[in-house]
């Protein structure tokens, strides 16, 4: 979200409207997020983020090591409704979902 948060300007430079930043995560992570981001947290958010992330195949279940069922890192372009790009990082990693790549398929 960092990074995202600093591109904004170059985002909208490019006729992005909106930048929407999703989380799966536990409620004690989520509350230091929205405290941290100065935004707040939707508590029916939750159930809709997760339903999201399952449909779009995006949730990884870490239960076995007590974490739960997460989302993972991912970002997405949307062009008036229609999915352009999913890009989808691999566990540990920020590669393909940062603002510099959402950028780049911006042209």
């Amino acid at each position: 979200m960092p990074g995202y948060l600093a591109s904004l300007d170059a985002l909208k430079a490019k006729k992005v409207d909106e930048v929407w930043c999703i989380s799966v995560n536990d409620g004690y992570v989520m509350a230091a997020w929205a405290r941290s981001s100065r935004h707040r947290q939707d508590p029916d958010a939750r159930r809709r983020k997760r339903e999201l992330t399952k449909k779009l195949g995006l949730e990884v279940d870490l239960s076995k090591s007590g974490m739960g069922v997460r989302t993972v890192r991912f970002s997405m372009l949307v062009d008036d409704g229609v999915v352009k790009a999913v890009n989808v990082e691999q566990p540990g990693k920020l590669e393909v979902s940062n603002a510099e790549t959402m950028l780049s398929q911006l042209g």
